[in-house]
């Protein structure tokens, strides 16, 4: 038995419960969490914008230390630091052979499996493949990354998401390039991430945009030149301080409104890459004049476009050299019992990253 975050049905409170943890079968691994962060994903995951089976155990972004292993595995082996990839490539589909990994047409097939049961007997499921909200958790041997040696275990579970996707949406999906300029809408985990990327990317100036202006000192110190406390005003503040609009865009908020600002804000030409997962109810206007007359670029990005296996060990090496500074993202570090409270923070816009450490 562990203790676990479960989310029993759509907009429920999260619940810290006892489970009853299997041990591992054949190709699958158990974790002992060294710390989880706690992602807007997972708030998406508890009122409904993302959907998986329920009741599940909710988590994505963790690593720890392998306790045990099932048959057939070879790649780790018990008292191994991994990091958990809750978005495991097949390597067979049309997206893969593609060398598409972050869009794999079977990356959360596990998420339907049965995982784990309450102490009345009730079945859950993995969440995101790998229900890291718990002391302990069973995934597939796929879900796993070696840690990368020098950076400390539990800031290595911001690599698995937030870290992933903040730098692969600039260095993958928008491509920046030396002397640009770049402006991130959302100064949270993932929006501070790109900030450090665009700043590892050498662009010239680099804006960051939140609705809270007590985020200002965390993006100032992610890489951020400037901060533009969002407002009515927000684009055309934007094109002033780039001298007319800034090269790429990345949106990390997942509303409409956002998403059209950060599209207003580019120059003719410029490029929006849309990290943030927003409901369907959000729907984004454009008129047929206006994207011929702009010649503006706009893009969806899932996970980064990052390869995990190939970019957690560069992520690693930035975080050595101290070009990466994994501890600027987390602005608290609680305890399991803590998540509901981490959600309604969330909820609210306060803080970046908050680390559930065990």
């Amino acid at each position: 038995m562990v203790r676990a975050a479960v989310q029993s049905a759509v907009g429920a409170p999260l619940e810290i419960a006892r489970i009853d943890l299997p041990e591992p079968g054949p190709g699958q691994v158990r974790v002992r969490l060294a710390a989880a962060g706690v992602c807007h994903s997972d708030l998406s995951l508890s009122d409904g914008t993302l959907r998986v089976p329920l009741p599940a155990v909710l988590g994505h972004e963790g690593s720890g230390t392998v306790v045990s292993i099932g048959e057939g595995v070879r790649s780790v082996r018990p008292g191994d630091p991994v990091v958990l990839n809750w978005a495991p490539s097949c390597g067979t589909c049309v997206a893969c052979g593609r060398g598409e990994v972050w869009l794999c047409e079977n990356a959360l097939t596990g998420v339907g499996a049965e995982y784990a049961r309450t102490e009345d007997g009730r079945t859950l499921h993995p969440g995101l493949n790998v229900a890291a909200f718990a002391e302990e958790t069973v995934v597939s041997e796929a879900c796993l990354l070696p840690a990368p040696e020098g950076v400390a275990l539990d800031e290595a579970a911001l690599l698995g998401c937030a870290v992933l996707t903040g730098y692969g949406a600039v260095h993958h999906a928008a491509r920046v390039r030396e002397g640009e300029s770049v402006v991130v809408f959302g100064a949270g985990g993932v929006g501070l991430a790109a900030l450090q990327a665009a700043r590892l990317a050498g662009a010239g100036s680099i804006l960051a945009v939140d609705a809270s202006p007590a985020k200002e000192e965390l993006a100032r110190r992610a890489g951020a030149t400037d901060f533009v406390l969002a407002s009515g005003t927000t684009a055309k503040e934007v094109r002033r301080l780039t001298g007319g609009g800034a090269d790429v865009a990345i949106e990390c908020v997942g509303r409409a409104v956002t998403i059209r600002t950060a599209w207003e804000s580019t120059r003719r030409g410029g490029r929006t890459t849309v990290v943030g997962i927003g409901p369907v109810t959000e729907e984004v206007r454009f008129n047929a004049l206006e994207l011929f007359h702009w010649g503006r670029t706009l893009s969806g990005c899932v996970y980064g476009n990052s390869d995990p296996a190939a970019d957690v060990p560069v992520l690693g090496e930035h975080v050595r050299a101290g070009r990466l500074d994994l501890s600027a993202l987390v602005t608290e570090r609680v305890p399991l019992d803590a998540i509901p409270d981490a959600f309604a923070a969330m909820r609210a816009g306060k803080g970046a990253r908050a680390l559930v450490v065990f």
